[in-house]
Formats: structure tokens, C-alpha cells, sequence
């Protein structure tokens, strides 16, 4: 709608002088063309743009636009009696044609009925265009706080990680702890924008994998790269969620674990994988929690009717695939 040069003419403030100018530049033409059979046309054309004016600015806003839609009418039927009981005092045609009573009421109608509709057309597209920013502001408020609550979220996993290898591998707990740095620089600056590259939101991910291997020796992962990734950008931390959840429940202490992550781009379309093992004996609730409910809702406001999200939860795995139209 901003994008429609009719629209920005029609409603634009800073388009004001040039439409009030267009219109008094079209009435005086008709009346300039109807001057045969107008004997004053100056005063006639006072007239139309009083008329116009006074209803645009006056009887509108404050009787229609209040909902006062039948002191609106009494007002507009009392002009139009008022025009033709003065028509009989004052005529502005040509005294040989004679005053036609009917066709100048009907002319003060039509002029009436213009500027209501111009003036309801134009607020109709600005509550269009509020409703739309609103939306727009909406829809953004409610992403930053998706993407605070995946932060503190996956600091507290990490930290908690950490507490548990001071005590058993302090020199472990020091790697976690160097590697932990690098993944909150990149959330408190890069994650901070709109859109990221999608070669380093996968680096992210490369980094929260090897710190889990770092604290799992019986873990492992695998991540494949296809396509063009090169240039391609996300919104940031779409990802983790899927991967955070796979290492939090493949962790089997009787068999080795996996994750493995695919990303492919071909023909404007990102497709994501991510498959991890399940371990043998599973206790409480498996669910994905409050990263899973988090991303699917990034997605919808993301990708409203751009996106397709897969879940297959067998015996021996869970695999997410996610397809994104870029």
C-alpha cells in the first residue's frame, strides 16, 4: 500500500497542497465550461468550495466519523432545502434558462457526497496503514522476546554444564568456559541483528556441538554443508533450539551418541536437518520444552507461508527438517 503512488497522493499529508489544488482547479474548469448557462460563476464557485470544504472538515469528521450518521443526514437534507429555498432569491443561471431548482440541489448532493467519500477513503487507508504498522510493531516485539528467552535459556544449559566439570575435569571446565565466551560474543552482537550470515549462525552451532564434546566423550557430531551458502542470510538463532534439543536428549550412558546437522541451498530454498540418536532407556517428559514452542513461533511470525517444519520421532531416532523459502 505505501508502495501505490495513487495511495501516497490520496492520503499523504505531504501531498495536501497538491490535491486541494487539483480539486480547485477542476471545479473552476467545469464552471469555466459552463459559463453559457451560469450568470455568475464566481459566486457559484465561493459556493461549491465552501460547500465542499465545510462538509470535508466540519460535518464529517465531527458527525460521521462519530458515528452520529443521523445528525449527518438532517445536516446534509438541511443544506440541500436551504440551496433550493434560496434558490428562488438568488439564481445563478442565466436568467433566460431560468433557475432549475432540482438539477442545482442535486449538483449540492453530488458535491456533498464527493467530499464524504474522499474524506472516508482517506481515513479508511490510514486506519489500513496504522493496523499495518501495529501488526508490524507487534509481530516484532513479541521476535525480541522469543529470542531473549532462547538466550538466558541456553546460557543457564552451558553454565550448568560447566559447574559439573569444575568438579570432575577442571581443565575441561576451562575449555567450556573459553568456548562459552566466543558463543556469547557472537549472541550479544551478531544475534542482535535482523538478519545474520547463515555460515556464521552455523559456526555457532559448530562451537555449542564441540563443547558438548568436550563434556561427553561418548559423543559425536557431523555437520554437512551443500549448495551455495556463501551471501545467505537468516534471522539469527533459528536453529539452536532444534540442536539444543537433540543433545539434551540423546545423552545415553550405556552407548556412544550422535547429532548430525544438514544444510543445503539450491533453487532459493534452505533445507535443515537435524537428526540425533535416542537413548535405550528414556525417563519424565521427552518433549522439546520452551525451545521448541519458541522457534515454531519465530517461524510463523518469520515465515508466516514460507516454511514447512517435519518431525519424525522413531525408536532409534528424532530427526526435525526444516525447509525455508529465502
Amino acid at each position: 500500500m505505501s508502495e501505490n503512488v495513487l495511495f501516497r497522493f490520496l492520503i499523504s499529508p505531504d501531498r495536501r497542497v497538491f490535491r486541494h489544488a487539483l480539486l480547485i482547479i477542476f471545479i473552476a474548469a467545469v464552471l469555466y465550461n459552463s459559463a453559457s448557462v451560469i450568470a455568475n460563476p464566481v459566486a457559484v464557485f465561493v459556493y461549491f468550495i465552501i460547500l465542499f470544504y465545510v462538509n470535508m472538515y466540519i460535518l464529517v469528521p465531527r458527525l460521521l466519523f462519530r458515528n452520529k450518521n443521523i445528525a449527518y443526514c438532517l445536516s446534509v437534507l438541511g443544506i440541500v432545502a436551504v440551496v433550493a429555498f434560496c434558490g428562488y432569491f438568488f439564481n445563478p443561471f442565466n436568467k433566460e434558462n431560468g433557475l432549475n431548482i432540482p438539477l442545482f440541489s442535486f449538483l449540492t448532493a453530488l458535491l456533498l457526497a464527493a467530499s464524504s467519500s474522499i474524506k472516508l477513503f482517506q481515513k479508511g487507508m490510514m486506519d489500513k496503514q496504522l493496523i499495518h504498522e501495529l501488526e508490524q510493531s507487534k509481530a516484532y516485539a513479541e521476535l525480541e522476546q522469543l529470542k531473549n528467552q532462547i538466550n538466558p535459556h541456553f546460557l543457564f544449559n552451558m553454565l550448568n554444564n560447566a559447574n559439573v566439570l569444575t568438579k570432575k575435569d577442571p581443565e575441561k571446565a576451562s575449555q567450556v568456559l573459553m568456548k562459552l565466551s566466543d558463543l556469547l560474543r557472537y549472541q550479544l552482537y551478531d544475534s542482535a541483528r535482523d538478519k545474520v550470515l547463515l555460515t556464521s549462525d552455523i559456526h555457532f552451532l559448530e562451537d555449542f556441538l564441540n563443547l558438548e564434546k568436550v563434556r561427553r566423550d561418548s559423543f559425536d557430531f557431523l555437520i554437512s554443508k551443500e549448495g551455495n551458502l556463501s551471501g545467505v542470510l537468516i534471522p539469527p538463532l533459528l536453529f539452536i533450539s532444534f540442536v539444543e534439543n537433540a543433545v539434551k536428549h540423546n545423552n545415553d550412558a550405556t552407548k556412544s551418541s550422535y547429532v548430525n546437522l544438514y544444510f543445503d541451498v539450491s533453487n532459493d530454498t534452505l533445507l535443515f536437518k537435524c537428526i540425533n540418536s535416542k537413548p535405550a532407556f528414556r525417563s519424565g517428559n521427552n518433549t522439546g520444552g520452551l525451545g521448541l514452542v519458541n522457534v515454531r513461533r519465530r517461524l510463523e511470525l518469520l515465515f508466516p507461508a514460507a516454511h514447512s517444519l517435519h518431525i519424525e520421532d522413531d525408536p532409534e531416532r528424532y530427526c526435525v527438517t526444516l525447509t525455508i523459502r529465502l
